[in-house]
């Protein structure tokens, strides 16, 4: 009996991701591509792998049994065909890294065009996405974050300025309107432009620090937005006069050069490590992402 081995991939990424058009979104195949795929795994074996609901994709007892030696054995097929990649001249193949927006704008493209110039047989795929994930249920090889607290069984590797800060910005017409703060407190009295995980938390308490004090505040204002994809919005509303903003000093850099915004409290500035990439110590590392992690080491921070 004969089954294609990318539609066994995709019985797996279905399971992994929980519905076909999640899976859809991780494999970059449409949604009705992969239950096709499953439905013709299906046909093959005369035995259904999903119970499908409008609500829920879930698989069967018979699924499950298939997927957990699938599982394995797909890992094995691929770690297989990696050795081989491995003596070619120029690794090649697919990378795909998830991000968050802010290492995607800061960090990235200090390393990315070069990356691609150095390999050209690689192809990089970058998924954005705040919170933390698993990056192999998620579909992806590697991951950034802004913390190093992470599973045992995964590696962080330092990726990017090892110290940033968080800025706190207005523009001059805000300013001159509403007055210059002197003390973080003295935020609780302005309107602050806040950010939302999409876990819905806020992206607060704002934090500052000078000298050993650490002031902790919880702002309010006219405007949330997404934390990361509506972040540039945030931006654009500080830059018209509408509040205070708080965000990465690097992302505000620019806009201080030009006079758009205006720091605010910058000598309450607080700093915070850099980034990590991490990946999963347990699987033998694709040759793309061990080319990428090698490249990462050599690439020289200044700032």
């Amino acid at each position: 009996m004969k089954v294609d081995l990318d539609d066994l991939r995709a019985i797996v990424i279905v399971a992994r991701a929980g519905g076909f058009r999640e899976g859809a979104r991780v494999m970059g195949v449409s949604a009705s591509g992969l239950s096709d795929a499953v439905r013709r795994v299906e046909e093959r074996l005369g035995v259904r792998l999903f119970n499908r609901t409008t609500r829920s994709v879930v698989p069967t007892e018979a699924g499950r049994g298939l997927i957990a030696r699938l599982d394995t054995a797909l890992g094995e097929v691929e770690a297989a065909l990696d050795v081989v990649n491995g003596f070619r001249s120029r690794p090649a193949g697919s990378l795909k890294l998830n991000v968050p927006v802010s290492a995607a704008r800061l960090v990235l493209p200090r390393l990315i065009p070069s990356f691609l110039a150095a390999y050209p047989e690689i192809r990089v795929e970058i998924i954005t996405e705040e919170s933390f994930v698993d990056v192999i249920e998620a579909g992806c090889d590697a991951g950034i974050r802004y913390d190093d607290r992470l599973e045992q069984d995964m590696i962080a590797l330092p990726i990017g300025p090892r110290i940033q800060r968080f800025a706190t910005a207005a523009s001059k017409a805000y300013l001159d309107r509403h007055g210059r703060p002197e003390h973080p407190r003295d935020l609780l009295g302005h309107a602050c432009l806040l950010g939302r995980f999409s876990s819905g938390a806020l992206a607060s308490p704002w934090e500052f620090e000078r000298e050993g004090e650490v002031v902790r505040i919880e702002p309010s204002g006219p405007l949330i937005v997404r934390a990361g994809g509506g972040t540039d919005l945030a931006v654009d509303a500080a830059v018209a006069g509408a509040g205070v903003i708080h965000l990465f000093e690097d992302w505000l850099r620019p806009l201080f050069n030009s006079g758009d915004l205006e720091p605010v409290l910058e000598t309450w500035w607080q700093p915070f490590s850099g980034p990590f990439l991490y990946y999963p110590g347990r699987r033998l590392v694709p040759a793309p992402l061990r080319a990428f992690i090698d490249f990462v080491r050599s690439a020289a921070w200044t700032d």
